[in-house]
């Protein structure tokens, strides 16, 4: 099996990153970050006395974890214009 199929995460089309997930791996690390930032929600409401701040570091910390997963799983990225 070629390689490239074991991409999780292809790069996407236009501009720079990673798009849609190729694989059930990848899906099931989206599936995970939307539960954590749910987790999260409801660990660090903003009702509380220090505000806002703690959800946002935690939601900068699973953010990068996703980035370094897409990163270390995915097509290396690159700026493309659309064309191979």
């Amino acid at each position: 099996m070629n390689s490239e199929h074991q991409y999780w995460f292809p790069t996407k089309r236009y501009g720079w990153g990673w798009g849609v997930p190729r694989m059930w791996q990848g899906w099931a690390v989206l599936a995970a970050y939307a539960a954590l930032l749910f987790i999260g929600a409801v660990l660090f409401p903003s009702r509380t006395d220090v505000g806002i701040f703690p959800f946002v570091g935690y939601t900068v910390v699973v953010s990068a974890l996703l980035v370094l997963v897409c990163w270390l799983k995915g097509e290396p990225p690159r700026w493309r214009w659309g064309g191979k």
